[in-house]
């Protein structure tokens, strides 16, 4: 009996043991890492996974506007039968039967300069209960090549090719709108990982402001119970400790608002949320100064930032469309040429005298179909023809009105730019003097963080001999805290600005190694 109480006591236990390893794994914080955070934030974030999806939309219509040049391929098949009155006095039978069936196939070809070219083929078979043929069954064959070229209106490469140009406009266009808000995003990361760097670390600022406040008010109460010190100056003390109390209380809830901010960002679900009880960032700011000239930042921003890139497809994009509308108003002067070879084949009826009106057959010269296939093959029968067409419309003031509307696009298209690059010029000047003030906030905070350390060692060593007061180094203690949290504010706001200024630039993605899906071929 006492073996089985103790072996049930060994297995709670190790039941017991196994809850808590449990609940030890799932109650871990989540390491994050600044790269880890992007990257979770790039696959995971809402906005950028729809965003994503554009240029995936436009690639799909690049291919779709390229089937244009693909060959099509068209097969028929006709069977017909039809019984008509006899028409002739020569002919004993009030009617007559034939019967009719066709085969056809053709192949078009869209020429890369705006022609056409169909190559086809038709064979039929023809048979009759009328009198007097000479063929009968007959078969009929026909090769036929057609072409067709513009020479003047839609004539041209581009011209024949703009639903591809037009595409991949589209499909570069997009890949910069992708580009310009994963750059957005981001940033947006970046900001909520150091927001919740700072919120952290913030508070432990206040929990050490707290300690000390806490730490002065045990030695004043000792001092209280020796009678070195009035009880009244223990209040001062104790209304620091629960102003601090409540700071604290501030800063965690700041804590958590900035991580419920990256949660939402990082678009993390429910259940792996559940696996952590908070974030906990592995990265600390750094200050690493950035030494770029403002001629090289504005060079660089204007060579890299995904709006100037798309803004200058929407002013190619309208050029080419500016090129395709006066290209209507041209006259429509089509080159087209023919040629075919025709075959024939079929039982030849051979009549008494040579003479068909004698009605008397007197034999049959067998023919296959393929003969008159054979035939078409062969070219025996050389027909061909080349003509052009003309045509010049009485009136052309729509297509006028095309080509105003499309260089009106064309000259909007280029103001935009120009007014986006101003802009853009005015952002990089704005984001290096911002990282500049911010690195020199930086050093100065520091020195202001060292002074009121100094300040306040001095004034604890002042207050033991009786030369202050508690409340002068309680200020002293706030006065502290408020320079360290201005000093992390400062780190952080440069770590921030820096990251500004990669997405002023355009670099945020080149930096990180990220890259968007690869476009197009040129074909």
């Amino acid at each position: 009996m006492k073996k089985v109480i103790r072996m049930v006591g060994v297995l709670l236990g190790l039941l017991l043991a196994g809850t808590w390893l449990m609940q030890a794994q799932e109650e871990q914080p989540l390491k994050l890492t600044l790269e880890d955070c992007i990257l979770r934030t790039i696959q995971n974030n809402l906005g950028v996974s729809v965003q994503k999806l554009n240029p995936e939309i436009s690639a799909a219509a690049l291919s779709r506007s390229k089937e244009k040049f693909y060959p099509t391929m068209q097969f028929g098949y006709t069977r017909r039968s039809n019984i008509n009155p006899s028409y002739s006095g020569l002919e004993a039978v009030e009617s007559y039967e034939t019967d009719y069936n066709d085969v056809n196939g053709q192949i078009s070809q869209f020429i890369p300069f705006g022609g056409t070219l169909n190559i086809s083929l038709d064979t039929y078979k023809s048979s009759t209960t009328q009198n007097y043929q000479t063929w009968n069954p007959r078969y009929y064959s026909t090769l036929r090549f057609d072409f067709s070229q513009p020479l003047l209106q839609n004539f041209g490469l581009d011209i024949s090719k703009k639903e591809i140009i037009i595409a991949r406009k589209g499909l570069e266009s997009s890949l910069a709108q992708t580009e310009l808000a994963m750059m957005n995003t981001i940033y947006s990361a970046e900001q909520a990982y150091w927001n919740l760097v700072y919120a952290i670390e913030d508070l432990k600022v206040k929990q050490e402001s707290l300690k000390l406040a806490r730490e002065l008010l045990a030695k004043n109460q000792k001092s209280v119970e020796i009678g070195t010190l009035a009880p009244l100056d223990v209040l001062s003390a104790q209304s620091e400790v629960a102003t601090r109390e409540a700071d604290i209380i501030r800063a965690e809830a700041a804590v958590k608002n900035a991580e419920d901010q990256l949660w939402i960002m990082m678009n993390i679900s429910d259940e792996e949320k559940k696996q952590y009880t908070s974030i906990e960032p592995f990265d600390l700011p750094k200050i690493e100064q950035k030494a770029m000239s403002l001629e090289e930042a504005e060079s660089l921003a204007l060579e890299s930032r995904p709006d100037l890139r798309n803004l200058r497809v929407s002013a190619d994009t309208q050029l080419f469309n500016l090129k395709v509308a006066k290209n209507q108003l041209l006259p429509a002067l089509n080159l087209v040429a023919s040629y075919y070879s025709p075959g024939l084949s079929g039982n030849r009826l051979v009549y008494q005298d040579n003479n068909p009106l004698t009605g008397i057959v007197v034999d049959v010269i067998p023919g296959p179909r393929s003969q008159s296939l054979k035939d078409s093959f062969r070219f025996k029968y050389n027909n061909w023809s080349v003509g052009l067409t003309l045509n010049i419309p009485l009136g052309n003031a729509i297509s006028r009105a095309g080509v105003a509307q499309a260089r009106l696009n064309l000259q909007q298209a280029e103001l935009n730019l120009q007014q986006q690059e101003q802009q853009a010029k005015l952002e990089v000047k704005t984001a290096l003097r911002t990282v500049e003030a911010n690195l020199h906030g930086v050093e100065a905070y520091k020195t202001a963080r060292i002074l009121q350390e100094q300040k306040l060692a001095a004034e604890e060593e002042k207050l033991k001999v009786g030369q202050s007061t508690n409340y002068t180094v309680l200020q002293y203690q706030r006065d502290l805290s408020a320079a360290r949290s201005s000093e992390l504010k400062a780190i952080i706001d440069y770590n921030i600005s820096v990251a500004n200024l990669d997405k002023i630039l355009g670099i945020s993605l080149k930096n990180r190694n990220i890259k968007l899906m690869d476009m197009e071929g040129s074909n």
